[in-house]
């Protein structure tokens, strides 16, 4: 059921599972997702200069392997049966989750076309000095495994995007800047530069993009911006209200 319908942007609270369900057959473009990271726990993390937990909600906390990977491989499922052939998905993750999402696409029937790594430009340092620092996230790209199946790519525009040059998969960007987080934070949020960059390489004007983690909304505005259909789904309310602060201020411009 639709929490926010506004034409080409529409908003859906529910558990993602359930509402992939109503999504009809083959009928997307593109799905991003930003799927929890299962390790929020007691652990601590430094955020502006101070020491402060990492848990981010119930829907992060910590599982088993196990109960991790069904996890993983009953949404990529559901998104392989709503996503068109010739569609693709991008998924992010760090360590503690997207070894068990490679492999979950795999199985699911997708192949893996990148692996991106996107190198944080300004990661906050590791306070426990028991590790290197975590400067790093990887976004896996990939399509069904079809024979002979031809996904989108805009390789033109993200070689003239690159300055002339083939664009390699490392991707040098900060994190989310503070001007974007004026409507409210999510302990997740992705930078709008690195959502362009994704939507503008695999969809054209006028796609249907789905994010089923719609979070903090980033996948929607970014859809927004550059004249694609959008569709996202949540769990938490106060999330899709923090989304629709920040399309319905992106509007006015």
């Amino acid at each position: 059921m639709h929490y926010y319908n506004d034409s080409d942007f529409k908003l859906i609270l529910g558990d993602s599972f359930k509402e992939l369900k109503s999504i009809d057959e083959k009928s997307i473009d593109m799905v991003f997702a930003d799927p929890p990271y299962f390790l929020s726990g007691d652990g601590i993390t430094c955020s502006g200069g101070k020491m402060v937990c990492v848990n981010k909600g119930d829907w992060d906390k910590k599982i088993s392997v196990k109960e991790k990977h069904e996890f993983n491989k009953k949404w990529i499922k559901e998104c392989k049966r709503i996503l068109k052939d010739n569609g693709t998905i991008w998924i992010s993750g760090t360590l503690h989750n997207i070894y068990s999402i490679g492999e979950a696409l795999e199985e699911e029937g997708f192949k893996i076309i990148n692996n991106i790594t996107w190198r944080k430009l300004n990661p906050p340092p590791n306070i426990s000095c028991r590790a290197f620092t975590h400067s790093t996230e990887t976004i896996i790209w990939a399509k069904k495994d079809i024979k002979n199946n031809k996904h989108k790519f805009n390789y033109n525009d993200m070689k003239e995007l690159n300055g002339g040059k083939q664009m390699k998969d490392v991707w040098e960007m900060s994190l989310t800047k503070p001007s974007e987080k004026k409507h409210g934070k999510h302990p997740t949020q992705k930078p709008i530069a690195l959502l362009e960059r994704i939507i503008l390489a695999s969809t054209n004007e006028g796609d249907l993009i789905l994010d089923p983690f719609n979070g903090s909304g980033t996948t929607g505005i970014v859809a927004h911006m550059l004249n694609r259909r959008y569709i996202g789904i949540d769990n938490v309310q106060e999330y899709l209200d923090l989304t629709i602060r920040r399309y319905e201020s992106e509007k006015e411009f």
